[in-house]
């Protein structure tokens, strides 16, 4: 993607709304976004949605480390934010996730195939879809966690993972339900374990990413 087009999808918003979807990312990822926002656009018409430019926000982070800073920044352009990867390929009208938002807790769904794949570790939560309404606790220690480099896990979604630490009473303290079929996964699919219905499906990893230029009939 030219530089301007690039520079052409981040959006600027002053005013305060009810509900706001949210995405991020950096250059090398910024090819799927005429395919996410298509999707979105698509089944959701007349929802809100922000781009937000990973190359010039928050350069003291790396990568997706930026995601929880950027979901704090966004609590304050509206009461009720989802955060949506770029990854996710919306199927459906979405705009009723805002109702599974909970006082001081993000809503996420079961990543079934890690917590299968790695029991160990308790359960895990997808950080592909997220929603919340100002700054939980738990957003708040995220962001801080991996700011101050508390924990040399790999990604944003695992540093979530060792906080929770299996411990089922902070999950019930600071994670909501989210139903499976706002954020089902590409695993899920190799698992047979996709729910009916599903309205987002997240096309993870480099496989996943493969899948997606399929769609979009890139090189």
């Amino acid at each position: 993607m030219r530089q301007g087009a690039w520079q052409s999808i981040i959006m600027d918003k002053t005013m305060k709304s009810s509900n706001l979807f949210i995405t991020g990312c950096n250059k090398s990822h910024a090819w799927m976004l005429p395919w996410f926002k298509e999707n979105f656009y698509k089944h959701n018409p007349d929802a809100e949605l922000m781009v937000f430019d990973f190359d010039t926000l928050f350069t003291d982070l790396q990568g997706w480390f930026k995601k929880p800073a950027v979901m704090i920044h966004a609590s304050t352009m509206a009461e009720k934010v989802c955060w949506i990867d770029t990854d996710c390929e919306v199927l459906g009208n979405i705009e009723d996730i805002f109702n599974y938002v909970k006082p001081n807790q993000i809503a996420m769904a079961l990543d079934q195939p890690w917590t299968t794949r790695r029991s160990n570790r308790g359960n895990w939560y997808n950080s592909g879809v997220v929603v919340y309404q100002g700054v939980p606790a738990v957003l708040s220690e995220w962001n801080r966690f991996i700011v101050q480099k508390l924990t040399t896990e790999v990604g944003d979604q695992e540093v979530l993972n060792w906080m929770l630490d299996g411990d089922t009473l902070r999950e019930l303290t600071h994670i909501a339900h989210l139903p499976r079929i706002y954020n089902t996964l590409r695993l899920d699919v190799i698992d047979n374990t996709v729910p009916p219905n599903h309205k987002i499906m997240h096309w993870t990893g480099k496989k996943g990413k493969d899948i997606i230029k399929e769609k979009m009939n890139v090189e």
